[in-house]
């Protein structure tokens, strides 16, 4: 019996150090063994491990995608308009190694200090930089921005051992103080686009127009042209069907010419006309026959 009840303390804390030497990692964290500080394994596969009861420190490290909130950081765009920005950071712990040389036991609590202070500095130095203005951030520009800030932070970081994963810009707001100042500034710059438009729509205005009188002035001037030759070939026209009337039968061509000379002369209420009873201009209205002689007299 003695030997019994010396046996269970010795199972009891033989059975305590050997549960003692066991650990799990779970697998959504990394694990390093230290011993005195100096790091004797590393476990970034998940499963059970072993280490030195007492001596054997395990200090476990997150393997999922964390998240950082910036505070609001003010930056000054190429165009001089103050802008108030924060930003959402998503980041992991890529090597717990480096992670643990460059943190210390600060942690996580450290990891985000430090990621905070970089995440600013490569923002100002994005968002300020050469060509960027307000307008650049505020446009579907700002899906290249944020890459380009993510790829910055992430070399900046890559010497904490973390993995900048992705950076989304969420707030973009201007100071108070600023606000009204900026408020009238871009209702001038919008009176003066709008004074530009219409300076323009106006000068196209008159374009059209000129162009149009341009066009107008030459069709009538080819109508009339055309005019003209229509009118001079009809009068060529007519001149010889009177020529050829004229050869047929010279006497009745003569008639004719006198009775369109009368209707012409005879037209609208005054009937008057004075002239000398010897002028060839009545002799048909002398000729009893409807004819004249070769001297002018009625027969």
């Amino acid at each position: 019996m003695r030997k019994i009840g010396f046996l269970i303390p010795i199972v009891v804390i033989a059975l305590v150090a050997l549960l003692s030497s066991i650990f799990v990692v779970d697998e959504r964290e990394k694990a390093l063994v230290l011993r005195f500080g100096q790091i004797k394994q590393v476990r970034t596969e998940p499963g059970i491990g072993f280490k030195v009861p007492l001596l054997d420190e395990v200090v476990r490290f997150e393997d999922r995608i964390l998240t950082l909130e910036t505070e609001l950081i003010e930056i000054t765009p190429a165009d001089d308009r103050r802008l108030l920005v924060d930003a959402l950071v998503l980041y992991r712990i890529d090597d717990v190694v480096q992670f643990r040389q460059a943190i210390g036991v600060g942690g996580t609590r450290q990891a985000e200090n430090d990621l905070s202070g970089i995440m600013e500095s490569q923002i100002r130095a994005v968002l300020g930089s050469q060509g960027v203005t307000s307008n650049t951030i505020l446009s579907p520009e700002r899906s290249a921005l944020m890459d380009q800030i993510r790829e910055n932070a992430d070399q900046r970081a890559s010497v904490l051992g973390l993995s900048v994963v992705d950076v989304r810009l969420r707030q973009t707001n201007l100071p108070d103080q600023n606000f009204d100042a900026t408020l009238q500034r871009m209702i001038a710059e919008r009176d003066r686009e709008a004074t530009d438009e219409r300076a323009r729509g106006q000068e196209a205005a008159q374009r059209i127009r000129a162009l149009a009188d341009r066009t107008y002035e030459e069709i009538l001037s080819e109508a009339r042209r055309d005019a003209r030759i229509i009118e001079g070939e009809a009068d060529a026209e007519r001149n010889k069907i009177f020529a050829q009337a004229y050869g047929k039968d010279q006497e009745f061509f003569e008639f004719y010419r006198s009775l369109t000379a009368y209707e012409e002369a005879l037209k609208g209420a005054n009937s008057t006309m004075v002239m000398s009873p010897d002028s060839e201009f009545f002799n048909y209205l002398r000729s009893d026959q409807g004819s004249r002689s070769d001297e002018g007299e009625t027969r």
